[in-house]
């Protein structure tokens, strides 16, 4: 019996926002655990590592004069500059990753995503949501990895971000992390089924023998139930 469908063999970009404290990394890092076909793209930063983070894997650490080197050298995806540091996604790996049948995920702030958005509009957008802002505040304040003014300017940022939601194919509020990843699967899942990502389409033996059947009686423009 010949398949059906056959659906795209290139992976998927998929972009996701939101703002500092909605628990973006959480999310991802919960869908690495369950998925072997996705790859976390790791962003470029020219702020200073938190605690515990590690270069090359949170992040690649880079001063500022590097960042801005790497910017003259078309390096970038995309790049933004977000309270005072530049992000950016490294364009290495990724298109290899995508062209090999492997997702693509970018954990990126909202300038760049937007950037993104532009230059590849078919990229899945999804944008992490808390589920109140005073459920945020707290989040911020229990990370402890900042002073009161940064917080401040982190909890103003997220207002303006969540004024860009409707640039996004997908809201998820993340109130509590296993329902957020299964939302995120649920997501991912039905990007797979989208008819424009399909490549081609197969009668199998038995629709076969139904479409010879209505063009043998001429009844293939009439109303037949099964």
């Amino acid at each position: 019996m010949k398949n059906i469908i056959k659906t795209s063999s290139r992976g998927n970009l998929i972009v996701i926002s939101g703002p500092s404290g909605a628990g973006k990394d959480t999310i991802v890092n919960e869908l690495l655990k369950e998925n072997e076909n996705i790859w976390l793209s790791i962003s470029a930063t020219s702020r200073k590592p938190r605690s515990g983070e590690i270069d090359g894997i949170h992040y690649f650490f880079l001063t500022k004069e590097e960042f801005e080197e790497r910017i003259k050298d078309n390096d970038f995806l995309e790049y933004a500059s977000y309270n005072d540091n530049y992000y950016g996604t490294p364009k290495s790996d990724i298109v290899e990753k995508l062209n090999n049948g492997i997702d693509v995920v970018l954990v990126i702030e909202i300038q760049g995503a937007l950037k993104v958005k532009e230059l590849i509009p078919e990229a899945v957008f999804i944008f992490i949501m808390p589920p109140s802002m005073s459920e945020l505040r707290r989040r911020l304040v229990d990370r402890k990895t900042e002073d009161k003014e940064k917080i401040l300017k982190r909890f103003k940022t997220a207002y303006k971000e969540i004024n860009e939601i409707t640039k996004y194919n997908y809201v998820v509020i993340n109130d509590q992390v296993k329902d957020a990843v299964d939302k995120v699967k649920a997501i991912l899942l039905s990007e797979k089924c989208r008819v424009d990502r399909i490549e081609e389409v197969y009668l199998d033996n038995e629709e076969e023998e139904i479409h010879e059947l209505l063009v043998d009686k001429n009844l293939e423009n009439k109303d037949i139930s099964f």
